[in-house]
């Protein structure tokens, strides 16, 4: 029998292709805009190029730091995500499965850290960061990085945590494992669609942050991919094909990881959400 379709979905179908049609077109007027030449791009925007225009990526590839950015901001993210992987969920799992006093009051505290805005504290962390002789290299904003992810962190996966049974723990103890063995070898790989949330989420987040690689990393270098680009914005020109061209080149291994962990990713953020 032949379902009856209803105006809701109808409704429904029209809305969600208008949203998905709007996201889109941003990338697709990167993408298109990133093969025309500036005076090509200043003609019209929207429409497809006459003819593959490269020599914006050959410029940035060849002529510019821009290489050197892309390895920046490549060990940006790969280290603070393979830090925060981890660290975090081991946090997390001694926050949920001790659950006392101490570790409540330990949880709250992260809690309360992801409240504060970055602003707020901004000039005295860059301070310390001098103090401590970490400033103007990448392992003061890996830091950072990391201890900023940890309250959402330990959150997200806590919430992941109590839908886990306990008894496959237990049972894993009867047999002689060790409590760090049965971290690693039962409870973490059960993780796997939270961690690719997070990693998502965090290395998003990382790969196209613009103010801590702008403030930290020393002038006259390169620094990453986002700040390289705002260099070809100017007050009265821009380059805007040389900007398109980048981000069509930062966009790539974003889409990659996105596309590759979407199916994780979904059923993490939403096990999380109703667990939590």
């Amino acid at each position: 029998m032949k379902k009856d379709i209803k105006l809701i979905d109808i409704v429904t179908f029209v809305v969600t292709l208008v949203i998905a049609i709007v996201f889109a077109f941003p990338i697709y007027f990167n993408i298109m805009s990133a093969f025309k030449s500036n005076a090509e791009i200043m003609r019209n925007a929207i429409a497809f190029p006459k003819e593959l225009y490269l020599e914006s990526f050959k410029y940035l590839l060849t002529e510019t730091k821009y290489p050197e950015a892309m390895l920046n901001s490549t060990i940006l993210t790969v280290c603070s995500i393979a830090v925060m992987v981890l660290v975090i969920p081991m946090a997390a799992y001694a926050i949920e499965r001790t659950n006392n006093k101490w570790t409540n009051s330990v949880f709250t505290y992260f809690l309360f850290g992801m409240m504060i805005p970055f602003q707020v504290y901004m000039i005295p962390l860059f301070k310390q960061l001098k103090m401590i002789g970490l400033f103007g290299t990448l392992t003061g904003p890996i830091l950072v990085y990391i201890s900023g992810s940890v309250g959402f962190g330990v959150l997200l996966y806590t919430s992941f945590l109590k839908g886990i049974p306990r008894e496959i723990e237990e049972s894993a103890e009867i047999d002689g494992c060790s409590r760090t063995g049965i971290f690693w070898k039962i409870v973490f790989p059960l993780l796997g669609p939270v961690t690719a949330s997070m990693v998502v989420l965090q290395g998003l987040g990382i790969w196209n942050d613009f103010l801590m690689p702008m403030m930290v990393l020393p002038a006259g270098q390169a620094k990453t991919m986002i700040v390289e680009l705002f260099y070809y914005v100017g007050e009265f020109s821009s380059r805007w094909d040389m900007i398109f061209a980048g981000t069509t080149m930062s966009l790539i291994p974003v889409l990659i990881a996105f596309l590759s962990l979407q199916k994780y990713f979904v059923k993490g953020v939403s096990s999380g959400a109703i667990k939590g």
